[in-house]
């Protein structure tokens, strides 16, 4: 039996969404937020040694890391969510399924630290200096790439059904979770591919009842 070691709020989403669409047999573990770090709970720790989700664990089998996960999913479960070999589809599935965490996601979650940096720092005089720093990081390194990797996907996404072109795959899954936060945020407007995109996936019956099952998650 597969479970799925669930964090609010967090990647882990995304793999339900997959086990959803694969109509699997699994049990969901959830695991809560710490109410003020934002961390995962320690227990986590006693599934894999980070202690980060999402984790998934089959019979004798742990794997972390939402792309291995998915990979690990398909491969076994899914072949159908894979295109085939030596095609120019596969070779889109392997690009945009690194490019999620590689290239979309760090910049990201940078933006997201300075933002509380500057909803953080305190007393004023320190609020300045700290907004100041942001400001000029953002705006010099972090928005310009933000911008371009944004732009970039949109293109892809105004000539392709999916990811991967005409088919729903693994890729989709991965994209899933920066897109949906862009999107949150408000990115909606000036990407409309993105947008559209997005609400496509929320409209899927296995996303529906992957949210019903998943509980709190700020990103749909």
């Amino acid at each position: 039996m597969i479970v799925l070691h669930h964090l609010n709020n967090s990647r882990s989403q995304r793999i339900l969404w997959l086990l959803e669409e694969l109509e699997l047999d699994y049990q969901i573990k959830h695991y809560k937020r710490d109410a003020q770090t934002n961390l995962a709970p320690s227990t986590l720790k006693l599934i894999h040694p980070l202690g980060k989700s999402p984790i998934i664990t089959d019979g004798d089998v742990t794997v972390a890391e939402s792309g291995a996960i998915i990979e690990y999913l398909v491969e076994r479960y899914g072949a159908h969510l894979k295109p085939k070999a030596d095609t120019e589809a596969l070779r889109q599935y392997q690009y945009w399924l690194h490019f999620a965490e590689g290239t979309l996601m760090p910049p990201m979650v940078a933006k997201l630290v300075f933002d509380k940096v500057r909803a953080n720092a305190k007393p004023f005089f320190v609020k300045m200096i700290a907004n100041k720093i942001a400001d000029k990081v953002m705006e010099g390194y972090y928005m310009p790439i933000i911008t371009s990797n944004l732009e970039y996907v949109d293109t892809h996404l105004q000539n392709n059904l999916w990811f991967s072109g005409d088919e729903l795959s693994g890729a989709d899954f991965q994209m899933s979770f920066p897109l949906e936060a862009s999107f949150s945020r408000g990115g909606g407007k000036q990407y409309p591919a993105i947008a559209a995109y997005v609400q496509k996936i929320h409209q899927r019956d296995a996303y529906k009842r992957a949210l019903e099952k998943g509980g709190e998650y700020a990103y749909a």
